[in-house]
């Protein structure tokens, strides 16, 4: 059965689990990471702790202290760079999207991205899918300072979009990300990539694009 929403004037897309399904390769780049540090992250801490936040939060989480600037710039360039040279080559996107991107573009609807990840990985996921075109904004955690749960990142994409956010959709996968777009206003349908809709806490929920269709 399709999910009917109605149309907005502008379309957010969250990126990791939400444009592509990057979620197994995080899990395999934070094992090892994790490893080589002694750490371990559980599949319950991945969900609450990790997917949708950004690269400084997880890593006070997981080292439980505050970290340097350098510290963290360090950390994540290593982490990042381990998913990138594990997932080069297997960059798919969900199922739907192009048809949806393409759809979007033809009525004229504005489109972008927030996301939490880090704007090496954006660039990456973005290239690999030849999609960079199709949206009016990107805007990752380096434009705002607050990262999700807090709705920074949204307000801001609807204020370079110049819409309402209130005339906003956004489709995310994380409990933070979800957080995030409520508070700020917009229409949220979650993406079952990562997480089932009882646990994204949210009213809308999809397996993919190919669920969907706007009225």
């Amino acid at each position: 059965m399709k999910l009917q929403i109605q149309k907005s004037q502008a379309v957010i897309f969250d990126m990791d689990g939400v444009i592509a399904d990057t979620n197994p390769y995080h899990k395999k780049a934070w094992e090892i990471f994790a490893k080589k540090y002694g750490l371990s992250i559980t599949d319950d801490e991945l969900k609450k702790n990790v997917y949708g936040r950004t690269n400084e939060a997880i890593f006070r989480y997981l080292f439980d202290k505050e970290l340097s600037r350098e510290e963290i710039k360090n950390l994540s360039d290593e982490k990042e760079n381990i998913f990138r040279s594990i997932y080069k080559g297997n960059v798919k996107p969900v199922k739907g999207l192009f048809e949806l991107l393409n759809k979007l573009k033809e009525e004229n609807i504005k489109t972008g991205v927030a996301t939490s990840a880090p704007k090496e990985n954006v660039d990456f996921v973005l290239t690999e899918l030849n999609i960079k075109t199709y949206f009016n904004v990107i805007i990752d955690p380096s434009k705002v300072s607050k990262s999700k749960p807090e709705p920074d990142i949204y307000l801001k994409a609807a204020e370079l979009l110049f819409v309402d956010t209130g005339d906003c959709l956004v489709f995310e996968d994380s409990i933070p990300g979800i957080s995030a777009a409520v508070s700020a206003g917009m229409k949220v349908v979650g993406i079952m990539t990562t997480s089932s809709k009882n646990e994204l806490n949210c009213k809308d929920a999809i397996k993919d694009f190919s669920e969907i269709i706007f009225v």
